[in-house]
């Protein structure tokens, strides 16, 4: 599409030609992205992620091969939990998933991570950075 021959344009003319656009290309060092749906949750690992900032819209991109998972529907939804059980509640609200990546980041039990994740009220970095 760009220029001809072996391996297309030259990185350092792309960046010119991007910065005379107004277009800003900024990597980031994402250590996880997850996308979630209704039913599934995409986890990228150590996935490369790109912020394009054009014309005051950002757009990312991420390059990396996903673990995909099904949201557990029971973890996601207190409904059948009573208002005085917070407890309960604050056990039902973190998903499974997130237990076994911390637990799995950490080594820990997974009865340890569920505690560090409970007292980082569900945060994934928080709880990891809790146990290190």
């Amino acid at each position: 599409m760009f220029g001809g021959g072996g391996g297309g344009m030259n990185p350092r003319k792309m960046k010119q030609m991007m910065n005379q656009m107004g277009i800003d290309l900024t990597e980031i060092d994402a250590n996880e992205v997850i996308i979630r749906t209704d039913d599934e949750e995409y986890v990228f690992e150590d996935a490369e992620v790109q912020k394009m900032d054009a014309q005051g819209q950002a757009t990312y991109q991420v390059v990396g091969e996903p673990d995909v998972r099904p949201r557990d529907a029971d973890a996601t939804e207190a409904g059948d939990a009573s208002a005085e059980e917070d407890s309960d509640e604050k056990e039902a609200a973190i998903p499974e998933s997130d237990i076994e990546i911390v637990a799995g980041r950490t080594g820990v039990t997974s009865e340890e991570a569920r505690e560090a994740l409970e007292a980082t009220d569900g945060d994934l970095a928080a709880a990891v950075e809790r146990l290190e």
